[in-house]
Formats: C-alpha cells, sequence, structure tokens
C-alpha cells in the first residue's frame, strides 16, 4: 500500500468521501489524517528494534585521525573495525583517557570517537535506520510525504496498524461506535508484527493501548 491507497483506507473507515488524486486532499481532516498516518508509523517504528530497520554502513578512519563525521541516520546498534566488536562509551570525557588499546568508541556533536590507528581503517556500522518510509524510486525517508511513497513496515501490517492506528488517534473516544474495533485490529496486527519479525525466539509480544 503507498500513501494515497493508506489515506483513502482511512478516509473510508473515517465514512468520507475518498480521493482521486493526492492534489485534492485540502480539508483540515485530510492534513490531520496525513500527520496521523507518520506519527503511527514513528511510534512503531520507535516502539522496538525491528529488524526491518536494521541497516549497515561502512565508513573509512584515516590513519592517526580520532574522528569521523557522523552520517548515521539512526541508533547505531553495533560497531566493528577489523572484524572486532567496540563498545560505546557514552561519556566522551571518559572515552578521552582511554588507552588506544581499549574497543570502545563514543560520540561528540556530529562526530564518532575512535582509538587512533596507525593505519586507514574500514569502520562497519549496525544500526537502525529513523526513516519510516521508501519513495517510488527506492529512496529511503525520514517520513509519508508523496502519493507513491510507502511505509517501511511490513506489507500484511501495513493497513491494520496505519489505517486504524490513525482512526483510533483521530476518533478515539470509547464511545465512538467503532473503537473497540479498530483497537483490536491496531492492537491484533501490532502483536502479530512483533512475533513474527522479532529477532529474538525468545521474544515476548505486548501491545500497547492508545489513551486520549
Amino acid at each position: 500500500m503507498n500513501y494515497l491507497d493508506i489515506i483513502n483506507k482511512c478516509l473510508s473507515e473515517l465514512n468520507f468521501r475518498q480521493v482521486n488524486d493526492f492534489s485534492e486532499l485540502i480539508k483540515p481532516e485530510h492534513q490531520r489524517i496525513k500527520n496521523y498516518i507518520n506519527l503511527v508509523a514513528q511510534d512503531v517504528c520507535t516502539s522496538m528494534n525491528w529488524n526491518f530497520l536494521l541497516r549497515q554502513k561502512e565508513l573509512s578512519l584515516p590513519a592517526e585521525t580520532r574522528q569521523v563525521q557522523n552520517n548515521i541516520y539512526g541508533r547505531i546498534l553495533a560497531v566493528y573495525i577489523d572484524g572486532i566488536k567496540y563498545n560505546f562509551c557514552e561519556d566522551f570525557q571518559v572515552f578521552l583517557t582511554c588507552s588506544n588499546k581499549a574497543k570502545v568508541f563514543s560520540v561528540f556533536n556530529d562526530k564518532l570517537l575512535f582509538p587512533e590507528f596507525e593505519d586507514d581503517k574500514l569502520i562497519n556500522i549496525i544500526y537502525y535506520t529513523r526513516n519510516l518510509a521508501i519513495s517510488a524510486g527506492n529512496q529511503e525517508k525520514s517520513y509519508l510525504e508523496a502519493p507513491d511513497d510507502k511505509p517501511l513496515i511490513p506489507e500484511p501490517f501495513v493497513e491494520q496498524i496505519l489505517v486504524y492506528g490513525t482512526c483510533l488517534r483521530l476518533k478515539g473516544e470509547p464511545e465512538h461506535i467503532k473503537f473497540s474495533y479498530w483497537q483490536d485490529m491496531y492492537n491484533s496486527a501490532l502483536a502479530n508484527m512483533r512475533s513474527k519479525i522479532a529477532i529474538d525466539a525468545d521474544y515476548t509480544p505486548f501491545v500497547r493501548l492508545f489513551r486520549r
């Protein structure tokens, strides 16, 4: 499902008229739906470490240099140099007092900090992207904006999570006739995605309810 499909599904659930073209989305409720779709996608994607958000990137660390530009758009899971894992040191001041032999790295402002090496090094970084969507040209994006953009959430779960999650946010009063249905569908899809996509076989899925 692309962004326009998701919007039209939301409009249908909310008993609004669907649109044929993205340019028709001019009403205040249209803008609210578009915003809530992205908010729900962000909420779900940041709720746990999903393996569909895992990415890998290589950075070059010149010899006798301790820092490189941090252009990792996401949360770093692991860093490897010469096949050896380096652990994260949260306090960069503590890092600066560490020996060059210590297998640690740190962050300061927009820089990644590493031990100083005599030779050029290739840094292999595994991270969870903060992007939520992908364009028709396969370019990852931080949010859904174009009609043919697609969410990074796997296709089998997109409709139930983004459509019903958006409806809950927009019309989430418990007295609403569809509230229980939307809530059940959303929570069921989220629990199924957690159980089927979780990396750890011992991971126990749970659900999070929307409350206003």
